[in-house]
């Protein structure tokens, strides 16, 4: 076990060496089947350690010490705020707590400043937080029918006008059936497209981090044949425009890469069109459908991780806390 003097003199050295080990599983408390305990896996170590690395670096420029950081600087640490917002959201400023409460319980320190931090704060916000944000069934159809509609064939000037709107329109219906995150969408590369069709219709996509952002991690999905269907003629429609480069999705003739709020503010138009709840009109709100709808049909949460390229373990389960919010009024 690392002293307290280690911790102090280098935090982020002493967290490394600790986050691997059994001694680490063992302040989760997390089981196999087998009764041994869980020991974490690499990737989830990794974004552990960057949470921690975080904290300490937070630390160190408030010029305190790891093992004598108090209550309140741990809840001044998860109560910053930049222009006015908070940095951290609820949920993962109680993630931030319970990772450094595992920290100071396997050093031993009495009372456990994050034990203490976690009871101060409004648990119920972060319950709220993680519920409400995925759709019914009858929602998730609303939301289709309200989708981008293509311009009629005998007003176009050219075959290609209103490309822009079957692009929008694919996308969202991709990003709603295989749970993408709005990044990994608009990084979505030609090359990542599954080219051999299943009995069922659908097609794998390989998501991999290449002009993603790091929190994308490399994983498969099936999209299914309703999302094959959508995507297929505007993958056809791609090449006879010759729009180079690798990306699905292209910003515009020249193949450039879409941004993410033009995305956000496409789908908040068939949200609108919809008549949904326009406070959950993101693509949040898409993904966590999509999960919902995998777990009643019978995926398992490890599954589930991996469908969605989660890094953590336990981020799967997460998703079951998820509830279909009423339409408004």
């Amino acid at each position: 076990m690392h002293s307290l003097t280690q911790w102090d003199a280098d935090p982020v050295k002493a967290f490394k060496a600790f986050v691997s080990t059994e001694a680490f599983a063992e302040t989760g408390r997390r089981m196999r089947a087998d009764g041994t305990l869980k020991i974490l896996s690499a990737e989830s170590a990794k974004i552990y350690t960057f949470m921690f690395n975080n904290v300490a670096g937070w630390i160190a420029e408030q010029g305190l010490a790891f093992s004598t950081a108090t209550q309140a600087d741990l809840l001044r640490f998860i109560g910053r705020t930049e222009k006015g917002k908070p940095v951290l959201n609820s949920k993962i400023a109680y993630r931030y707590l319970r990772l450094l409460e595992r920290c100071y319980e396997h050093l031993t320190v009495t009372p456990n400043p994050a034990q203490q931090a976690i009871l101060q704060i409004d648990r119920a916000h972060i319950k709220k937080d993680d519920a409400g944000r995925s759709l019914s069934d009858d929602q998730l159809e609303r939301f289709f029918a309200a989708l981008p509609a293509d311009a009629p064939r005998k007003r176009r000037n050219t075959p290609f006008d209103g490309w822009k709107r079957r692009r929008d329109r694919a996308m969202q219906v991709v990003i709603a059936l295989a749970g993408l995150k709005v990044s990994e969408a608009v990084g979505l590369l030609v090359s990542e497209v599954g080219g051999q069709t299943a009995i069922d219709g659908s097609i794998m996509l390989t998501i991999t981090p290449s002009e993603k952002l790091d929190t994308s991690h490399e994983h498969t999905v099936a999209l299914p044949r309703e999302g094959v269907d959508e995507l297929r003629p505007w993958l056809e429609e791609r090449e006879k425009m010759a729009i180079p480069g690798q990306f699905v999705f292209p910003a515009n003739l020249a193949g450039n890469r879409l941004t993410r709020k033009t995305v956000y503010v496409q789908m908040r138009a068939t949200f609108e069109r919809a008549g949904l709840d326009l406070s959950r009109s993101g693509g949040r709100t898409l993904r966590n459908t999509f999960a919902k709808r995998q777990l009643d049909e019978g995926t398992k949460p490890e599954e589930l991780k991996d469908a969605l390229g989660l890094a953590l373990e336990r981020s799967a389960a997460d998703y079951k806390l998820t509830r279909v919010t009423p339409d408004p009024g």
